[in-house]
């Protein structure tokens, strides 16, 4: 035992060992700083660890072997001392590269999200060191894979609100937006939009996970405290991958002087992060949008309303934050970006029908705002994205849009929005495959969007790619199960996809009047009409509910169900009713809307038996139509009028523009030749020669199951962008 211990000590074993132990750490802290760099997969990583196993034992039968020979000529003391400054050399690498140097890569990236700062005003130097945790589905985007996550790109995930009044939640999340929007403003930066950080609370259990699934390498994490009329504003900007702190720093401020501190902390990410700025972003991260305490606090408060109504196109939301914006705009008559945001709630609103508005004049309106908005500030890029939903929505202008939209592409190449108003134009144009890169390039911005991934599986349904749709559509909700849109047309594609009708029907289980309304539908291409009118008279009469155009207001609809049933002496006053309301509210639509509700008309004169004058009315639609070139509107109003001269019993004018609509671009949204067999509108010319040779002409669509044909019937749509 002595002589094997002997002829250890004499080669040295236990200090080669050392020495070996301490070069391969030294070694892996300079791996684990250069991978963050080249953003290097695992895999590396782990090999490194297999070599390194497998080289200390040849390192021992080398030292052995070499020194029983006695080839060594190096002494223990200095083998020790080679040991030691590898280790702390590598130690000291790890630490500095790690916490102490505010660049961790060539092109870093960031996320913003909440943490809990300084619980009281008086400490402001603390700083939140948690972050926002993910409360969502956990799926994760082909593109944020840690392999391929770009080394610029940041996200936006909710501050945390450190105040005493929850009230001020609008406050917060206004801080977290304006900076977001100055983030947007660096063009060396890809910028995750708020939509996808909103499903992240203020402590993610693995911050790692977190800037995979929203692909970036980078989070800022914030909170906001304001008591009276004093404001904390604590920020961190931390590495995902490893977990370290890059930069922090807290902002104690009033009310009166905490304009510009959202540009203040951009900035500091830009050089944080080496992002290159033009000497127009440099002067736009100065710039701050009001200096007005007042209007700053109401256009606070709009904002928090406007972005209530994005995914459901919820328009009560966008009534409840117009008046916030035009008094913030009362406070500052040269609040340039309150007037473009105010432009485009008003042109939401009007487009998803104006909430008991009136309709040209809030397009009217939209279109003032955003002109002065571009006035007052030339180069803000909302105010062309305003100019082009005005072109857009308002005036049916798609090449002026476009022309906008590219402008406000070029103020600020990463906004996420203005990708996705561009696709909404593309597809109205028939431009479908345009459109879906559109879709793509907006969600690689903001890749957990809920309602991005509903629009996405609305235009692959354009084209009737209906498995796409029905992923992209599963997709949303998992994102956010509360996606209303998405579920209804997630129910839609399977209808449209096979004719089941209970299991679209428990698809579109849920509350909410837009589901009721397509249950309807479902219970009327089943023919369970008295069932339809029981669900479709619990749905409140609102404007909201029941806007102008599109289906038509709840009486007609109750008018139609009655009819159905060959209730005539119900069905008659109830039409009869709705046709003055329709004529009325003609004069305050616009655009396409028009088309749809001189369809409704001709429904309600055609059931009255003023045939003449319903025939006359499907002719101003499709006049209207033709003028318009709306390519996603187009096929439906074109179905809808086919109907209704089926209604007339007329099927030479029926069948052409049935056959016509069933092969135009943007019919899978709301039709597919499954309903030939199913849909009762078509059974006053159902044993028509013409329509049965369609019928033949679509034979492998035909369901497994069809019910009892009966008179005609209606359905309802989801209104789109």
């Amino acid at each position: 035992m002595n002589d094997f211990l002997h002829r250890l000590k004499q080669r040295k074993i236990v200090q080669w060992a050392i020495a070996y132990v301490a070069g391969s750490f030294a070694l892996i802290q300079v791996l684990d700083v250069v991978s963050d760099s080249y953003v290097w997969p695992r895999s590396v990583m782990h090999i490194v660890f297999g070599l390194l196993a497998l080289g200390f034992v040849v390192v021992l039968v080398l030292a052995w072997y070499h020194g029983e020979r006695g080839a060594q000529r190096i002494s223990g003391p200095e083998l020790l001392l080679i040991a030691l400054v590898l280790a702390v050399g590598g130690g000291l690498l790890w630490h500095f590269a790690r916490g102490g140097s505010p660049a961790i890569n060539d092109k870093p990236s960031v996320v913003i999200a909440s943490g809990p700062a300084a619980a009281q005003l008086d400490s402001a130097s603390a700083v939140t060191d948690s972050v926002a945790g993910a409360t969502a589905s956990g799926l994760h985007v082909a593109n944020a894979q840690a392999a391929a996550i770009p080394a610029k790109s940041i996200a936006v995930l909710p501050f945390q609100n450190l105040s005493n009044d929850k009230d001020n939640d609008y406050f917060v999340a206004g801080m977290q937006d304006l900076i977001l929007t100055k983030l947007a403003d660096i063009g060396d930066l890809k910028v995750i939009s708020r939509t996808s950080t909103l499903q992240y609370g203020s402590h993610p259990e693995n911050l790692k996970t977190v800037g995979e699934q929203l692909g970036v390498a980078t989070i800022l994490e914030g909170s906001v405290q304001k008591q009276g009329n004093q404001v904390l504003v604590n920020v961190q900007l931390i590495n995902a991958r490893t977990d370290s702190h890059i930069w922090a720093e807290s902002y104690t401020r009033t009310l009166d002087n905490v304009f510009g501190v959202e540009g203040e902390v951009a900035g500091k990410i830009a050089t944080n992060l080496n992002a290159k700025l033009s000497p127009a972003q440099s002067a736009q991260l100065a710039a701050a949008p009001t200096t007005n305490k007042a209007a700053y606090d109401l256009f606070l408060h709009a904002e928090y309303q406007a972005n209530k109504g994005l995914i459901n196109y919820d328009t009560a939301s966008y009534k409840a934050a117009i008046p916030l914006y035009q008094q913030a705009i009362q406070h500052d008559a040269n609040f340039a970006l309150a007037y473009a945001r105010l432009s485009y709630t008003e042109s939401e609103l009007a487009w998803f029908g104006g909430g008991g508005g009136n309709v040209k004049q809030l397009f009217q309106q939209a279109r003032a705002d955003a002109e002065h908005a571009l006035q007052l500030q030339p180069d803000l890029a909302a105010a062309q994205l305003a100019i082009g939903y005005s072109d857009y929505y308002g005036r049916g202008d798609y090449a002026a849009a476009l022309q906008a939209f590219s402008v406000a592409l070029k103020l600020k190449p990463n906004d996420a929005d203005t990708h996705a108003a561009r696709g909404y134009v593309e597809r109205r144009q028939g431009r479908s495959d345009d459109a879906i890169a559109s879709f793509k390039q907006a969600q690689a911005l903001d890749p957990r969007n809920s309602a991005l991934a509903y629009e996405l599986g609305t235009t692959y349904q354009m084209t009737s790619r209906f498995p796409e749709a029905e992923s992209a559509f599963q997709r949303a909700l998992a994102l956010d199960p509360d996606n209303r849109n998405a579920r209804t047309s997630y129910s839609s594609s399977i209808l449209l996809t096979t004719g089941d009708i209970p299991r679209a029907l428990a698809a579109a289980q849920g509350d909410g009047p837009v589901l009721q309304l397509q249950r309807v539908s479902l219970l009327i291409y089943q023919r369970k009409f008295r069932e339809a009118l029981a669900l479709l008279d619990s749905v409140p009469d609102t404007p909201d509910n029941f806007p102008p155009a599109l289906n038509g207001p709840k009486i007609e609809q109750q008018a139609i169900l009655h009819q159905l049933m060959g209730d005539d002496v119900h069905a008659r006053p109830l039409f009869a009713q709705s046709l003055p309301v329709q004529l009325a509210q003609l004069r305050m639509l616009t655009g396409t809307t028009r088309a749809f509700q001189w369809t409704n008309i001709a429904h309600a004169e055609i059931a009255l038996g003023q045939t003449a004058a319903g025939l006359d009315s499907v002719a101003k639609s499709m006049k209207i139509l033709d003028n318009a070139k709306d390519r996603l509107y187009g096929s439906q109003i074109m179905l809808f009028n086919a109907q209704l001269y089926a209604q007339a019993r007329r099927p030479d004018l029926a069948l052409p523009l049935l056959a016509k609509a069933l092969a135009t671009s943007g019919i899978g949204v709301y039709y597919s030749p499954v309903l030939l067999w199913l849909d009762p509108y078509w059974d006053p010319i159902r044993h028509d020669p013409g329509f049965q040779a369609l019928l033949k002409q679509y034979a492998k669509y035909k369901p497994a199951v069809t019910y009892e044909a009966a008179p005609a019937a209606s359905a309802s749509s989801t209104a789109g962008r």
